[in-house]
């Protein structure tokens, strides 16, 4: 999720469809969101500031030395079990409601509906703001470094 002062809130998301193949990787790696920020940052074409939470991906290597090599990108740790902190609880579970009590039939039915899911609190900018408000965080822009004189 985006916010800027006076531009609306926007949802930048990259599903991974599953392969359903025996040890192949269901979630994310940390190439996977390091493509998702360079895809953000392109999209949105300025500096980033990601909040985190705690996930072991969020806290691999790679990730971590790809933040620390690219000055648009800063990176904020929400604390250990905080999930009230993190406004991507509000997205799954306004996802979760819009996909409960619903069998599908094939995997492919279920990422159907994921993506228009996503998609369709993509085009609601207040649901996106709700998810951000409901953290309780406040969104300020970053103040700049003091010049020492």
């Amino acid at each position: 999720m985006t916010s800027k002062p006076g531009e609306p809130s926007r949802l930048i998301h990259r599903p991974r469809t599953h392969l359903l193949l025996k040890g192949a990787r269901k979630s994310f790696s940390w190439q996977d969101y390091r493509d998702l920020l360079v895809r953000a940052h392109i999209q949105l074409g300025g500096p980033i500031v990601v909040v985190w939470d705690n996930l072991n991906t969020h806290l691999a290597a790679g990730l971590k030395r790809y933040e620390a090599e690219h000055d648009w990108l800063t990176t904020v740790r929400l604390p250990a079990y905080a999930p009230d902190l993190n406004p991507v609880e509000a997205v799954w579970s306004l996802v979760r409601r819009a996909t409960a009590n619903t069998a599908f039939d094939t995997s492919e039915d279920l990422d159907r509906k994921l993506r228009r899911e996503l998609r369709r609190i993509q085009l609601r900018p207040h649901l996106i703001d709700g998810c951000l408000t409901a953290t309780g965080l406040a969104i300020n822009p970053p103040t700049p470094p003091r010049n020492p004189q």
